[in-house]
Parts: C-alpha cells; sequence; structure tokens
C-alpha cells in the first residue's frame, strides 16, 4: 500500500513524501492517526500540486536552516550537571530535553525529538557530540560540554 505522509515518521520519511507500507500499519496506524493517507490517483495529483507552490518556501526554509547551522557550529554549549565530591559521574544524566533547553535559552528553537546525543545519553562529566536536523536536508553536529554545578 502507498501512503502519502503528513508528518514526519520517525525510520519511515518526512512529510510529503510518497511511501510504501504494510496494509495493515497503514490502515491500523498511519491513517488513522491523521500521519498519513492513501496515495490514490487523486490524491496524488493533489499533491504534485502543492509540492509545486510550496517548492518557493521550501527553498527559504533550506536557506534558513543552513545559516541556523553555521552559527550553531559555532556556539559553546556548556551544561551544569550534579556530581559526587570528587567524581565525575553525573546524578541522573544529560539527554536531548537538557540540551533543547539550553539551545533554548540561547534563542535556537529546536525541538527535543530532532536532537540526538550520540551515545545515547551523557552520563558523566566531559565532552560530547549531538546531532541536529534542522531540516529534512540540513543536519548539524554540535559539540557540548557537560561541567560540575
Amino acid at each position: 500500500m502507498e501512503v502519502i505522509l503528513k508528518k514526519d515518521v520517525e525510520n519511515l520519511g518526512f512529510a510529503d513524501d510518497i511511501v510504501t507500507v504494510k496494509n495493515g500499519y497503514g490502515r491500523n496506524y498511519l491513517i488513522p492517526r491523521g500521519m498519513a493517507v492513501m496515495a490514490t490517483d487523486s490524491a496524488r495529483k493533489m499533491h504534485e500540486e502543492t509540492l509545486r507552490q510550496r517548492a518557493f518556501k521550501e527553498q527559504k526554509l533550506v536557506e534558513d536552516a543552513k545559516n541556523m547551522a553555521s552559527s550553531l557550529a559555532e556556539v559553546e554549549i556548556k551544561i551544569k550537571g550534579k556530581v559526587a565530591e570528587g567524581g565525575n559521574k553525573l546524578f541522573g544524566s544529560i539527554s536531548s530535553v537538557n540540551l533543547a533547553e539550553v539551545l533554548g535559552g540561547m534563542g535556537y528553537d529546536i525541538d527535543k525529538k530532532y536532537i540526538q546525543i550520540t551515545g545515547g545519553h551523557a552520563k558523566a562529566l566531559g565532552k560530547y557530540n549531538a546531532a541536529i536536523r534542522l531540516h529534512r536536508e540540513v543536519n548539524v553536529d554540535v559539540e557540548f560540554e557537560v561541567i560540575a554545578e
């Protein structure tokens, strides 16, 4: 079954992509939740027209994402975490939620679901990397440091 995605679906595709999925997944999960519509002939024609109209807006979004990526690559990010005396292991961990909050405080509005920290969570003091998806075509790797409070 082919469907047109209305929203980004992790490990499947981005919004406005036409993808092939199993019948049950499409009918029982994607379509009822409003994440996709069936790719009928009329839906395909409407989809193509919508993409044509949206092409200019998409180009501006890509340029804005590239500008944000270049500024993010230069930013020095430090996240404070609680540690035991004389140790470097954190109480808890630093996740994409914490990184999104720090970036939000710096003026970058990035949703936590678009941030992936290399290795999962940061559980000790030190430097870590995170991959941030700003647009379907623009990804940036950001380095951040976890320091003691």
